[in-house]
């Protein structure tokens, strides 16, 4: 009897293992096929060509289709008792929901398009396909509950695109507007795209026994296949303006000893090893190249004026609330007045800038007006994270301070801000990202030519003046108006300019602004990010 028991032990483990491996490799799948659909939404994969000698929409269907049949099977599996699992009576109201909704749209859409039936049967054929869709993964047990309704309509899904119901030439026209249709090229991807998420989750139950188990695993899927998309997002958008814009960016470009410009080293003249046009010219008429070097330096010195600002004066205004101020309706005041500046348009702040500033700086438009501007802007983001972090700061890190005799200003700058310095860094970055592409507040109160040449680039350090009139300083680069690739590359989409022969293709010119638009914000990040390694890891040391 013994040997019996050990005979089926092995028996049930190796059957359970194979079925570990076949649910691994469904969750697998349904990673390819998001992956996939991705591509193809952003028309990285053509839906006319191929993929592995196959039409792409025939892979997809038939990778589909083997998705929706592997999940069906494995919820009648577990039901005849071919697999261990342990499900719960039923799958849950939330997943019912879920699984209903799709249900509704490919009921309607069969019933009033392909069928012809109108749009009331339609309204009627998609609530009875939900509402069956809903009793069938509700009703019975969590396992045929959380499979057959989704594996049917991945199976579905896959067999219409096999059999050209739907093929890459498909097209329906919207009967309540003549001006809009949904083409095969945003539903096949859109599909295949819901339909990976649907098997992902059904297949990962599948691999955890279903129960608890299978419903932590079916939600870790979810999100690695969510994060997934954005990750893939973010790199198909950078690597999208990357290839549009390097042919503009490189145009003219030479690497090679004494081909860039000369500059002065040591007191001697020398000429730089690589020459890059586009970022090293402004625009002239007599120029090779032209280039947007008068609008970079504008982009930097507008982000570094806002951040010297705007970082002074929200650090310390979070400090007094949270370490002086009492908790009360003013700081609750303070704090809604905070996040509602915050969430207010850009175009309000450039408003105000306009009608308050710019008459105050000799009633013109000037690279002073666009910091200040883009400083307001910045300030409440750093007063709401710098006060979080101070928040965050146990006060046991205070009262052990306190204990050993420390003055309460030593604490906060010894024990309170070293401490929350990490995380008054990441608000920093976050603002930086958002004021240094801003278009409508430099339009406003900074925006000068659209196209300058080389030789106005604005020199701030350069041109500080001593004067024996208060304030005793002065600048006049600070009083100029000055360009920023923001509002050059706005001018350049929207009004046309860049057409003329005087900066060459006018298209390539766009993308070129936008990649190095992109290079600049990433390269603000960059060195906040640096920032914040570096104080997280004295931290640690200290």
């Amino acid at each position: 009897m013994a040997g019996e028991r050990r005979t089926d032990a092995k028996l049930v483990e190796s059957e359970t293992t194979e079925t570990d491996a076949a649910a691994g490799a469904a969750v697998g799948l349904s990673a390819v096929l998001f992956a996939l659909a991705v591509a193809a939404l952003f028309e990285r994969v053509s839906l006319t060509g191929s993929l592995f000698g196959v039409g792409t929409v025939t892979l997809l269907g038939g990778l589909l289709t083997a998705l929706g049949v592997a999940v069906v099977a494995f919820g009648v599996g577990s039901r005849l008792g071919y697999v261990e699992t342990d499900p719960d009576r039923s799958v849950g109201l939330v997943a019912g929901l879920g699984a209903a909704l799709p249900w509704v749209v490919v009921g309607g859409s069969a019933a009033s398009q392909t069928l012809g039936l109108g749009t009331a049967v339609g309204v009627v054929a998609g609530v009875a396909a939900g509402g069956a869709a809903f009793a069938l993964t509700v009703l019975p047990c969590e396992d045929l509950g959380s499979t057959l309704p989704l594996g049917c309509l991945l199976a579905l899904t896959g067999l219409v695109f096999l059999s050209g119901v739907i093929g890459p030439e498909w097209v329906w026209e919207l009967g309540w507007t003549q001006q809009a249709a949904i083409t095969a090229e945003f539903l096949i991807p859109a599909s295949t795209l819901f339909a990976a998420l649907y098997g992902g989750w059904a297949s990962a139950k599948a691999y955890g026994g279903f129960g608890a188990r299978g419903r932590h695993m079916g939600a870790y899927v979810l999100v690695y296949l969510n994060a997934l998309s954005i990750v893939a997002f973010l790199l198909i958008l950078v690597a999208y303006v990357a290839v549009q814009g390097l042919p503009g960016l490189l145009n003219g470009a030479e690497l090679g000893l004494g081909s860039g410009p000369q500059t002065t080293v040591l007191g001697a003249s020398v000429a730089l090893p690589v020459s890059v046009p586009f970022v090293m010219n402004g625009v002239a008429l007599f120029n090779d190249f032209q280039g947007v070097l008068p609008a970079i330096v504008g982009t930097v010195w507008l982000v570094v004026g806002a951040v010297v600002l705007a970082v002074p004066l929200g650090v310390g205004a979070a400090l007094f609330l949270t370490e002086y101020a009492e908790r009360g309706r003013f700081t609750q005041v303070v704090e809604v007045a905070t996040n509602g500046l915050w969430s207010t348009p850009s175009i309000v702040f450039g408003l105000f800038g306009f009608a308050f500033l710019v008459p105050r700086f000799g009633n013109g438009k000037s690279l002073l007006s666009g910091m200040i501007t883009l400083g307001f802007m910045l300030l409440p983001l750093v007063v709401i994270t710098s006060r979080e972090a101070m928040l965050s700061v146990p006060d046991e890190y205070r009262d052990a301070s306190a204990a050993l005799g420390v003055s309460k200003w030593q604490t906060i700058r010894s024990v309170v801000l070293p401490a929350a310095l990490p995380g008054v860094v990441t608000g920093v970055i976050l603002g930086v990202g958002r004021i240094a592409g801003e278009t409508a507040p430099i339009l406003l109160t900074m925006a000068g030519g659209t196209f300058l040449p080389g030789s106005q680039t604005v020199d701030v350090l350069g041109s500080f003046q001593f004067t024996t009139a208060p304030p005793f300083v002065a600048n006049p680069a600070l009083m100029e108006a000055t360009s920023a690739l923001p509002y050059q590359l706005y001018a350049l989409i929207s009004a046309g300019v860049g057409a003329s022969s005087n900066v060459g293709n006018a298209d390539e010119f766009r993308w070129a602004t936008a990649l190095v638009l992109l290079v600049v914000v990433l390269s603000f990040y960059a060195i906040g990010i640096a920032t914040r390694y570096y104080f997280r890891r004295r931290l640690r040391h200290t």
